[in-house]
């Protein structure tokens, strides 16, 4: 029998772990053949050299797409999105896939729904129907009208994509596969390494068997300009509440060299800070360290959904997760530093929170490569309205 197969595209981080246990899933499924595509911030060594981790999974990669321009600005996003639909197209070429798996909303998951589109190869979208700020929003659902069939994490964002004139049967709730990592984490928490043994990182050695915070901030496409601004007012809050933390490198997106600017300043300005710079860490390693800190600060996504699964104290600052389904473990402010220094403080002496399964039940993955297994191929889409 001929398998049936599936690229998936990994362009950034967040993406791989937000897919990984899909892959093994597909990788299982013997009617099924998993073509892998590395592209763009995926494969830098800038932002943490995913296709490190992805290769040491064990994982075959089918190709690489080297697409992101350098600038961090307006231009260089769109520019990076039009040599993504090229060399994309040229990949779909060659591989020849039956469908094509695009994940989430950031800028460069556009290029894959705009060349498998194109090319009739039927496009399947990963955690569409959710809302947010930042040009995600317009990207998710740009995707979604270019989608043939949705890979929903929940009914919220079922409902959503019927109202958007999406047929139901296409339609599945398979949560999110990033949820079936922390349920691992879960399972088995013990924080059983040294980060700054085993990833290096700049700064100070942090002890983890202390309390320490963790920070992951990124900028706002559409507030770009203020990047270095609303980092700075973070990091003063930060290093004022005088406890270890560990922060996060930025995404390539619009801004991230103000955001890089002002930790580069920082660091160099006040050498004795307790805060160790990261670019990357394995996804487990990663929920793992979070699991264990008194806080996340920022503006991830990984706030929102791993950390209602895990129950984790989450600060979230400003816009760019407006109106994402949340749980009780999130405190929402803006950047004012006295706002910042209070929610931080609050979450620092709340705790654990109890678990939330918005966004899955830890089975996502299987639920994925089942949906591929057996959904129909189709390309001529007929909207409902």
């Amino acid at each position: 029998m001929k398998k049936r197969k599936i690229c998936v595209i990994i362009t950034a981080r967040p993406s791989y772990s937000r897919v990984r246990t899909a892959l093994l899933a597909i990788n299982e499924q013997p009617e099924l053949e998993l073509q892998l595509v590395v592209a763009a911030s995926a494969l830098l060594d800038r932002y943490g050299s995913t296709i490190n981790y992805i290769e040491a999974d064990g994982f075959k990669i089918a190709g690489k797409v080297f697409m992101v321009i350098e600038g961090s600005t307006l231009t260089s996003s769109a520019k990076t999105t039009g040599i993504g639909i090229m060399d994309l197209a040229t990949t779909f070429d060659n591989l020849k896939p039956d469908m094509v798996c695009t994940i989430g909303d950031r800028y460069e998951t556009m290029a894959t729904a705009i060349a498998a589109s194109y090319m009739n190869i039927p496009l399947v979208h990963i955690q569409g129907g959710e809302v947010t700020g930042n040009i995600d929003e317009k990207v998710r659902h740009a995707i979604t009208k270019l989608s043939d069939l949705h890979l929903v994490s929940n009914d919220d964002a079922k409902q959503r994509l019927i109202k958007m004139g999406e047929y139901e049967d296409k339609i599945h709730i398979t949560g999110c596969p990033s949820i079936d990592i922390a349920k691992q984490v879960l399972d088995h928490s013990k924080l059983d390494f040294d980060p700054c043994q085993k990833y290096g990182g700049v700064g100070k050695y942090i002890d983890t068997s202390k309390d320490y915070l963790v920070v992951m901030q990124h900028p706002v496409t559409t507030e770009f300009e203020m990047a270095k601004s609303q980092t700075e007012s973070l990091i003063k809050v930060v290093h004022e509440l005088n406890m270890p933390v560990f922060w996060f490198w930025p995404n390539p997106d619009a801004g991230s060299d103000g955001t890089s600017n002002a930790l580069r300043t920082h660091r160099e300005e006040n050498p004795d800070n307790q805060i160790r710079f990261f670019k990357n860490l394995e996804g487990a390693d990663f929920l793992k360290l979070l699991y264990h800190s008194k806080c996340l600060i920022g503006n991830s996504s990984v706030g929102i959904r791993e950390c209602s699964y895990l129950g984790i104290p989450v600060v979230n600052i400003g816009s760019r997760q407006n109106r994402r389904l949340r749980g009780k473990n999130v405190i929402d402010t803006d950047y004012n530093q006295e706002n910042l220094r209070e929610a931080i403080l609050k979450q620092v002496k709340h705790g654990h929170y109890p678990i939330e399964n918005l966004y899955g039940d830890g089975h996502a993955g299987i639920a994925i490569a089942n949906v591929l297994v057996n959904a129909g191929i189709e390309i001529k889409k007929v909207i409902s309205y």
